[in-house]
């Protein structure tokens, strides 16, 4: 696929016969949408890994296809478990029949020219090849798409709509089953809330500065703990010179 894997590999002998697929047509608006793109992927990508997870497939701009003659929709973000993430990179793209199942998860981040296609033709699509999630992200807010979040789950072979709800916030929230995350449309960003720690997860910025906070925080903590033994110190060597006064003070 077009946004490659964080975790390299040196093909095997399995994969040597691989021929890649091609590269997709570049979307006319790819520059500004490969902000929101790489940030949902690394974001996913990192929060899998974190869990120990190398089953894990997160990537996208590549063909998802049933086999290596049908090849019409190429997802901004796949996600798939329980497969062989170097294998599908390998191939550049997400081919269903060479996988043996499809992802669970797809999203799709707005564009001018794109953006109508995605929420009129590709749910039927998605819901052909079984993907059990399909969401749709516009960071104008609905300027793209028929409105800023919107998420499907596969029921019964047909999408019905994810829940979604708009906080006093205004940030906009649903659940995916798939992931265990609440998406969250928030100022025209897309955030994926983990609902065990009550945290959104971190992108590298952010990821990055509370790191740096961290270790800051590590020092000042061993800091405080340096000056407090000092502090300790001093007073049992005064305890002790008072002590051999009265002594020396005391008569015999």
């Amino acid at each position: 696929m077009t946004t490659k894997s964080a975790r390299p590999s040196q093909p095997d002998d399995r994969r040597a016969h691989i021929e890649p697929l091609p590269d997709p047509p570049r979307d006319p608006d790819a520059m500004r949408q490969l902000p929101y793109i790489a940030r949902a992927n690394l974001i996913l990508e990192a929060h899998f890994l974190s869990q120990g997870r190398t089953d894990v497939l997160v990537n996208g701009e590549g063909y998802l296809c049933f086999n290596l003659r049908n090849r019409t929709v190429a997802p901004d973000c796949v996600v798939a478990f329980g497969v062989d993430p170097a294998a599908i990179t390998e191939r550049n793209g997400y081919v269903i029949d060479e996988v043996g199942k499809p992802p669970e998860f797809v999203l799709e981040v707005a564009s001018e020219h794109t953006g109508e296609r995605d929420y009129t033709v590709k749910p039927g699509i998605y819901a052909g090849f079984g993907v059990t999630e399909y969401w749709r992200f516009d960071w104008t807010g609905g300027q793209y798409h028929d409105a800023p979040l919107a998420g499907d789950r596969l029921v019964d072979g047909a999408y019905r709509p994810i829940e979604l709800t708009t906080g006093e916030d205004g940030v906009i929230w649903g659940r995916s089953q798939v992931l265990g995350l609440n998406l969250c449309w928030d100022n025209g960003m897309l955030r994926f809330h983990d609902p065990a720690t009550r945290e959104y997860l971190p992108d590298l910025i952010e990821a990055n500065a509370q790191r740096k906070a961290a270790v800051a925080a590590r020092a000042e903590a061993e800091a405080r703990a340096e000056a407090e033994t000092r502090r300790a110190n001093a007073a049992e060597v005064e305890l002790r010179r008072l002590r051999e006064s009265l002594r020396q003070d005391t008569p015999e």
